[in-house]
């Protein structure tokens, strides 16, 4: 039996190494939209998404960013998604063209609640859980579904004793 608890199998995320796989997401999706490889819009699901969004954004020179924003999260526990604020449907539609980028899909419930907004929407993750993939259309990297990924947001430094000891 494991008596670890779920944080403690981490997967610590810094900023540079967010930064390296939002820019090999936008790799990955360069050329890949319906436009002739272009994509019109990008929505970031909030809060996690944002910053992935803003890189992608950036490499792919995508000027029309916009926000869902979805609460499943109360600190490590997950509830049923709720959405707060939608994107802009003038602008965002039924998502044709329309690139939505998450840092993380990990049971999909979120992604699921995004797709019943933007049915035609291609959804993008930095890091992706083996349940969440099947919701997925593009992501990274994969972890095990009992990893908790330490986003460095959520991070701060400290003192750490050493493995040995003192």
């Amino acid at each position: 039996m494991n008596d670890r608890l779920p944080h403690e199998k981490g997967f610590h995320v810094s900023w540079d190494q967010l930064h390296r796989d939002a820019r090999a997401l936008a790799w990955r999706l360069d050329g890949r939209g319906p436009d002739g490889g272009a994509w019109r819009a990008i929505v970031a699901v909030t809060r996690g998404g944002m910053v992935p969004a803003m890189i992608v954004a950036r490499e792919l020179d995508i000027r029309i960013v916009d926000t869902i924003s979805i609460r499943s999260y109360d600190n490590q526990m997950q509830s049923a998604p709720e959405i707060i604020k939608k994107p802009n449907s003038d602008v965002i539609g039924s998502g044709a063209g329309v690139l939505v980028i998450d840092d993380l899909v990990d049971t999909g419930k979120t992604i699921e609640a995004v797709r019943g907004e933007m049915p035609e929407a291609h959804i993008a993750t930095v890091y992706a859980k083996p349940l969440g993939e099947r919701v997925t259309d593009t992501f990274i990297t994969g972890v095990s579904q009992d990893t908790w990924i330490f986003f460095p947001w959520d991070m701060a430094l400290q003192y750490v004793e050493p493995f040995r000891g003192r």
